[in-house]
């Protein structure tokens, strides 16, 4: 074990080292250049043609799902423990200045997003179940051609095996963690963790079951009801905390904006350089909103939706929800709340809980964080079951995706049992090793991104004017 772990961190350490925060914003500022800001000049066309359709009612024929069915499965996907646990980090070693620089991840990502749906709606094929297939292995295949066939497979080699780890394992495993938590609260004498961790673990599986094996068709339909709930429940906690403690802002903005490019005058010289602010404020948007990453295109594919920009268009309000919205309502909750936050130390969901119990009482906070951390955790399984099953169908053929499910589930209770602290270094490096032959097809194909778009919007423009 020993062994696999010092291999692992060498890996890591190059995989996730400065080239690869590099090239994930620099993709990310190739299309934003390429584009002319098409995420900026066509933010409110996009929050307009997505947000603000979500209530009108929408078919979708077999094999496909609605497109905010397919938006809620990727962000499913992309909303999880991150979006807690991962800023709690991000600010208490980086200081309150990770959260500008999150920000400045989340713009240029949106670029990004929008260029990966777009392909991967673009490049997308019906497999032998009539379903919808895509992803970043499609639009290699189809948009690079069949000589890059290698790159696809690669990619799908590292991201089902991510999957059963950072999609799968680890989120089980923050949400026994949570209940725990709550449990301890209640009964610091409580000695039955264990019987409790495999009983959660059974129950998590059992209901990932009954999703899974009902098709894209009901994984569209349950995530489709279970994003905006948890999103909603967590926003409205935050935003409660925020305006409570409100006399705080001003200083806590101060903070972020100066702390941004002199951490040392705000943390004490606790936070060592403005590298490591910049870092870990680049590091947690990326992991956040998985722009570059390769992920989410494989659910934006399943979508009924024929117009490749069109759907492309919810690329930018994902990133825009899940990095913008909820990433900067963890943070702000954090800051405002002004529970000592040890900067230089890493974080835990536990200063989110205490943020939150300013308000809600200590036993309330770790409620509200359980049940969150429960709901993002969840729907993180659902979400990475897809993109693994996909990444296993193109790998070996359709006959393989129900063998893939079925181990699939058996690790939820795996993760809610074992420590999983190897696996959470191993998933990190798949991650960072399957975003590498997407952000080489992205860059590959950036001039596809920019006529199908050019086109679509000219089209829009001449149909306004005939009007």
């Amino acid at each position: 074990m020993e062994l696999i772990a010092s291999i692992n961190a060498a890996v890591n350490g190059v995989v996730w080292g400065a080239p690869m925060l590099i090239l994930l914003i620099g993709v990310g500022i190739l299309m934003t250049v390429r584009s002319k800001g098409l995420q900026f000049r066509k933010f409110g066309y996009a929050l307009k043609n997505t947000i603000g359709k979500i209530f009108q009612k929408r078919e979708a024929g077999e094999g496909e799902i609605t497109p905010f069915q397919a938006v809620s499965t990727a962000l499913a996907g992309t909303v999880g423990t991150g979006n807690i646990a991962g800023i709690t980090t991000a600010v208490t070693l980086g200081g309150p200045g990770t959260l500008f620089w999150l920000w400045v991840t989340a713009l240029i990502g949106m670029a990004t997003k929008y260029s990966e749906v777009l392909l991967a709606v673009k490049f997308r094929e019906r497999n032998k179940y009539g379903d919808w297939v895509g992803g970043p292995m499609y639009y290699i295949k189809n948009g690079l051609g069949k000589n890059w066939k290698w790159l696809g497979a690669l990619f799908c080699v590292f991201a089902a095996l991510a999957a059963l780890g950072t999609g799968n394992a680890i989120q089980a495993g923050n949400i026994v963690g949570s209940i725990n938590t709550v449990v301890l609260s209640f009964n610091p004498d409580f000695g039955g963790t264990a019987t409790l961790n495999l009983v959660v673990g059974i129950i998590l599986a059992v209901l990932a079951a009954i999703v899974l094996f009902g098709g894209v068709k009901r994984l569209g339909a349950v995530t489709e009801k279970l994003v905006p709930i948890m999103a909603v429940v967590y926003i409205v906690a935050c935003l409660a905390v925020i305006i409570y403690n409100g006399a705080n802002l001003p200083t806590v903005f101060h903070d972020i904006f100066v702390g941004a490019f002199t951490p040392s005058g705000i943390t004490g010289g606790a936070v060592g350089s403005m590298i490591l602010v910049i870092t870990w404020g680049m590091k947690r948007g990326i992991f956040s909103n998985e722009a570059g990453l390769g992920t989410a295109p494989m659910a934006h594919a399943t979508t009924s939706e024929r117009e490749p920009v069109r759907q492309a268009l919810y690329g930018i309000f994902e990133v825009f929800m899940d990095t913008i919205i909820i990433c900067t309502l963890t943070g702000l909750t954090l800051l405002v709340s002004g529970i000592d936050l040890n900067y230089g130390t890493m974080g835990e969901t536990s200063l989110v809980s205490a943020s939150l119990g300013t308000l809600f009482t200590p036993q309330g906070g770790a409620i509200i964080i359980a049940l969150c951390l429960a709901l993002f955790a969840f729907s993180t399984i659902l979400g990475w079951a897809l993109y693994g099953s996909r990444c296993c169908e193109f790998l070996f053929g359709p006959k393989a995706i129900k063998p893939y499910q079925v181990i699939y589930v058996l690790i939820i209770v795996v993760g809610a049992t074992t420590d999983l602290g190897l696996v959470w270094d191993i998933a990190d490096t798949l991650n960072g090793l399957m975003a590498l032959p997407n952000l080489i097809a992205l860059a590959a194909l950036s001039g596809v991104v920019i006529k199908t778009s050019k086109e679509y919007f000219a089209k829009e423009k001449s149909l306004e004017e005939g009007q």
